[in-house]
């Protein structure tokens, strides 16, 4: 299940390019068009900074801006950058240590399959494909 975290990550990504020619975007401005907190975007911006999707400048004329163009960004990788993974179990999680069971595990397959199809699906999707 995607969380609010991803979710709004989404809508962050998807304002900054729709506001991309207009250079560093104000949080505030962010925040008053996407009707998110002012404190649950301050949780969610070093995320997208840290996975160098955005660069962000304090102080007067500063904000945030996207650091490739919208083609260049999938959904998938948003959703990574603020989920940490997409996993739809905890053995395939990233920072998963190997299952004991590995070897005998009946299911597995079927969910590093469903894995597969729900990073495929999210990486399908560009920002500027969300953009319409």
């Amino acid at each position: 299940m995607i969380s609010t975290r991803g979710r709004y990550a989404l809508r962050v990504m998807i304002d900054l390019a729709e506001h991309k020619d207009e250079g560093f975007i104000p949080m505030k401005d962010v925040v008053a068009r996407q009707e998110i907190s002012k404190k649950y975007m301050e949780q969610i911006m070093p995320s997208l900074v840290k996975s160098g999707f955005v660069e962000g400048v304090h102080g007067k004329g500063g904000g945030y801006k996207l650091t490739r163009e919208p083609a260049e960004y999938t959904a998938g990788e948003i959703l990574r950058a603020a989920e940490g993974d997409l996993a739809p179990v905890a053995c395939l999680s990233c920072d998963a240590q190997e299952c004991p069971r590995k070897s005998q595990c009946k299911t597995l397959p079927m969910w590093e399959k469903y894995d597969d199809l729900t990073n495929g699906f999210f990486d399908s999707y560009t920002l500027e494909s969300l953009l319409g």
